[in-house]
């Protein structure tokens, strides 16, 4: 699929060579690169390295200035399948929002379809590259007299299902590249563009690196001097409160607007003679004394489908260096009827698994469960090497996955143990609290 996309922007570009700019041009119609221009670059060169729209042409007859026609010689047949070509453009603006280990990314353009005669139409393809675990939100398009715009829907109500999407009309052109099809639009007409998208900041060394597509190519650079292009940038970095953000390094000129604790925003805005060259990166650290957390929460609009409540909590270690405390765990697993065969089986391997992660001065217990209870020992234990072989037997003898489910029996039966500890809220107390961590696996 994407070497088909690759082909039709190069036949795109062929066809572009169609096109007249007049004597007061500057920028030269686009040259299809050499073919050992193109052993050189990228297997997939053609492939967008930042937001980009293209005219889709079947016919290629349609292809002309609509400002200047060329009367030039007409041509016969058809593109099969349609050639793309890139459309020019006119403005653009990039605004990225950072929360935590997430950007969100809104971008807004404007395209010109200049390749066209004012008298014929064509589709439009946008295409999306996103950055790291992208994930598109959202489309808006302005056209005169018309809009566009997505939403998601409910595809277990009949009701929506012919708002749907066909295979032709967009989906994903590689796991990172989105892209969507705008219907008929008329030669030398301005797109207003707007999309977002989520994004993964990448963390390493205790550093944050924001990187986003953002290399346009020569060709979209629109062909004449008095053509304004301005280039915006927009960034806000949030870290939540008791923490500072430190600012590293940038590939774009950006001015630093505002710096409160936690929060830095800066701004880059331009008129260039051409679009950015290099993907847009931004790298920070964050820093703070002591282990700082807290909790987002967010309430849908009324108008998204999705009515739930969303949160996300974080927490943030700091730089001062604290001394690992000593843990006290629980196990508490089913071994009901349910978890036969692999499902026991992936029970005691990750009940193993955690079992090997402690250290010799946690303690720790097992207790398993149907419709009765099994426990491994009364108090709880060391996590010496003995011990850990002990509990290792005594899961392979005892773990046979039979009976009913009642989850309520081992956590009550936690308080019992000798040795104080936390009943989960809700469940029966004894009269002296226990002081530990349990986990119930369960699968």
């Amino acid at each position: 699929m994407a070497e088909g996309f690759e082909a039709a922007v190069e036949d795109g570009l062929r066809l572009s060579k169609r096109i007249y700019f007049g004597k007061d041009r500057a920028v030269a119609p686009p040259k299809p690169a050499m073919v050992m221009e193109r052993e050189r670059e990228d297997v997939h060169s053609y492939l967008p390295a930042s937001p980009m729209i293209y005219a889709v042409i079947g016919n290629p007859a349609i292809v002309d200035n609509p400002d200047i026609p060329s009367y030039q010689p007409h041509v016969h047949g058809r593109c099969n399948p349609p050639a793309l070509i890139p459309l020019q453009m006119n403005g653009i603006s990039l605004e990225v929002e950072c929360y935590l280990d997430t950007a969100f990314v809104t971008v807004t353009g404007l395209w010109r379809v200049h390749c066209v005669m004012a008298s014929r139409s064509c589709d439009c393809l946008l295409a999306v590259p996103m950055g790291e675990q992208g994930s598109i939100l959202g489309v808006e398009v302005e056209v005169p007299r018309k809009s566009y715009s997505t939403q998601l829907i409910d595809l277990d109500n009949e009701r929506d299902t012919d708002k749907v999407a066909k295979i032709e009309d967009g989906g994903f052109l590689k796991p990172h590249i989105f892209t969507l099809t705008i219907p008929q639009v008329d030669g030398g007409t301005n797109l207003s563009v707007k999309f977002s998208w989520s994004q993964k900041l990448l963390y390493s060394n205790g550093q944050f690196t924001l990187k986003i597509p953002f290399n346009f190519p020569e060709y979209v650079t629109p062909a004449g001097k008095k053509i304004s292009k301005r280039e915006k940038i927009q960034l806000n970095v949030n870290s939540g409160p008791g923490t500072e953000v430190l600012f590293k390094t940038t590939s774009h000129p950006l001015k630093e607007l505002r710096r409160q604790a936690g929060k830095l925003a800066f701004s880059y805005e331009s008129e260039v003679l051409s679009w950015s060259s290099s993907d847009f990166f931004f790298t920070y650290t964050i820093s703070s004394n002591h282990t700082v957390g807290g909790m987002l929460l967010k309430s849908p609009s009324l108008l998204d489908v999705d009515q739930r409540e969303m949160f996300c909590s974080y927490l943030f270690p700091g730089n001062q260096q604290n001394k690992v405390f000593r843990k006290e765990v629980v196990f508490v697993v089913d071994i009901s009827g349910s978890m036969r065969e692999k499902l026991i089986e992936d029970s005691k391997s990750a009940l193993f698994a955690a079992l090997s992660k402690l250290d010799s001065e946690d303690l720790f217990s097992v207790i398993a469960f149907n419709d009765e209870t099994y426990l491994f020992s009364s108090s709880m234990m060391p996590a010496s090497v003995e011990d850990i072989e002990n509990v290792t037997q005594w899961i392979n003898l005892n773990f046979v996955a039979g009976g009913g489910t009642n989850i309520l029996l081992p956590l009550n039966q936690i308080s019992n143990l000798d040795q104080k500890a936390v009943v989960p809220p809700g469940m029966h107390a004894h009269p002296r609290f226990l002081d530990v961590a349990w986990t119930v696996l369960t699968f």
